[in-house]
């Protein structure tokens, strides 16, 4: 019977270190999510209630000047928790870039140990931009549409800019009809705040995602090739 080589006591401390880390770094990646669905459910809970209430108020108001004011009111409410919103996923998404860093550091650290474990790894061990993404599973060969404008609209952040869009064309479409605007005034300004309102919510995304890379130094950067 063949006897198995004696364990090295420092590479196991050491084993058990890195282990300890990387369970906490998951556990801070599970918090993370749940803020984020905590923080969307609460803007579309916000979201909800207004639209109830305006609809009640609507009925007894029958839409008149009285009914704009308070509606402009509400919206604009919501519309600031969803830009609330919107920027605190952002920061969320930016906090579990850097638990994917400190894992893929962790994993490095794993091999350098053991290197003959690799081939089971289907994750990056490189703290760079591309091996977090591989990490992510947002590598360009898996995520084509990644940094795109379409991609960014599938992301909760993305999702909800367009609705937060919807509730800024609402309220300059009420503003404009309570200045006695036309018909074709009224959805031309609706569609003039959708747009605007859509372009920051892009641009501040964009600008978010860039800061993915430069945000965190690599000290085991993806070879070249």
């Amino acid at each position: 019977m063949t006897e198995l080589p004696p364990r090295d006591p420092v590479v196991s401390e050491k084993l058990q270190i890195l282990a300890t880390e990387h369970w906490s770094l998951i556990a801070a990646r599970a918090l993370t999510y749940q803020e984020s669905l905590g923080r969307v459910s609460m803007f579309l809970g916000v979201l909800s209630g207004a639209v109830i209430a305006l609809a009640l108020i609507g009925q007894v108001d029958h839409f008149s000047t009285t009914f704009i004011a308070v509606a402009i009111f509400m919206l604009a409410v919501v519309f600031f928790v969803g830009v609330a919103t919107i920027r605190r996923l952002q920061m969320l998404n930016l906090d579990d870039y850097t638990w994917v860093v400190g894992m893929n550091r962790l994993r490095h650290a794993y091999l350098e140990l053991h290197p003959e474990l690799e081939p089971y790894f289907i994750t990056s061990q490189y703290d760079d931009l591309a091996g977090n993404l591989k990490t992510l599973g947002l590598a360009p060969s898996s995520a084509p549409l990644l940094g795109t404008v379409f991609h960014s609209f599938i992301t909760l952040p993305g999702m909800l800019g367009v609705i937060v869009a919807s509730i800024g064309a609402a309220i300059v479409g009420l503003a404009a009809g309570g200045f006695g605007g036309s018909p074709t005034i009224i959805l031309l300004a609706g569609i003039l705040g959708f747009v605007a309102v859509l372009t920051v919510a892009t641009y501040t995304g964009r600008r978010s995602y860039r800061r993915y890379g430069p945000s965190i130094q690599p000290r085991f950067p993806t070879p070249k090739g």
